[in-house]
């Protein structure tokens, strides 16, 4: 039998976050479930008392990440998997949103998980071994109108994450970036900011939220599938870097694969004309 993980999980209240709590539990694992308010997750605790810690963190503060990655290590002495799930979307045009908008979300899209991984860190590097699931989207990948701070702060994660799984694999530390479609979470309620549009942008506002709609009453795909494929990723011997989640996550990064590639194509001659001349 395998040895049982620790997972530290960020966002732990609802959606992926509960689902992969939960899931790992069931298997036996060790969880650390962490939320802005403990007393959301407390039940996980109450049913598995000697797997599950509750342990209050706000990723965009420091001192909570700090007790809670110490909290974790006291408890279970170690930390195999770091699920950076924590974060929430914003829909409006680049010209209507504000500045406090757009740093609010950077503040916990981008620099809270930023900041729990250094947290976390030095105690993989201790260790010799860990897990690093970085939850992205599919818009880490394609951006839409209406969406692109929120697709920024993904494509954000998605470099971050790039660069870290070259920077920790001689650690024997793995990094997986996971970029799930639509599913059935609270993202479209409790997950989403709206930002009132203009005039000028009212009709690509109308169309965008049109479109999540569409997603809404559409196939979707459920998190509890989605948790045991991250589970399933971290089992792997050959761990992907990147894990797709749901068909319209696949067929979307598969059609933007395919478009930079007809453009890096098409404009090759004059890509290559560039270079100096010797």
């Amino acid at each position: 039998m395998p040895k049982p993980r620790v997972w530290f999980i960020t966002g732990t209240s609802s959606g992926f976050g509960r689902n992969l709590a939960e899931e790992a539990l069931k298997r036996g694992d060790y969880v650390v479930a962490t939320a802005r308010k403990p007393e959301t997750v407390k039940d996980l605790e109450k049913q598995y008392p000697k797997q599950a810690l509750a342990v209050r963190l706000d990723v965009t503060k420091k001192p909570t990440i700090a007790a809670a990655v110490q909290k974790a290590i006291v408890k279970f002495k170690r930390i195999d998997v770091l699920v950076n799930n924590a974060g929430y979307g914003l829909f409006g045009a680049l010209e209507d949103v504000q500045d406090k908008e757009v740093r609010r979300i950077y503040d916990t899209n981008v620099f809270g998980l930023l900041n729990v991984t250094q947290a976390v860190l030095p105690q993989m590097r201790k260790q010799k071994s860990g897990h690093v699931l970085n939850i992205s989207s599919v818009v880490g990948q394609v951006s839409f109108a209406a969406i692109g701070i929120y697709s920024s702060t993904k494509h954000a994660v998605e470099g971050l994450s790039e660069a870290l799984s070259h920077e920790v694999k001689n650690f024997g530390i793995k990094v997986t970036i996971i970029e799930p479609g639509y599913f059935q979470t609270d993202f479209g309620s409790r997950g989403l900011v709206s930002t009132k549009p203009s005039k000028p942008y009212r009709a690509i506002s109308k169309a965008m939220d049109d479109r999540f709609k569409s997603f809404a009453n559409g196939p979707h795909g459920d998190p509890r599938k989605a948790a045991l494929a991250m589970i399933q990723a971290v089992e792997s011997a050959e761990t992907p870097h990147r894990l797709a989640l749901g068909e319209d996550s696949v067929n979307m990064i598969r059609g933007t694969l395919a478009a930079k590639g007809a453009d890096v194509a098409k404009w090759e001659e004059i890509s290559l004309s560039t270079a100096a001349v010797r």
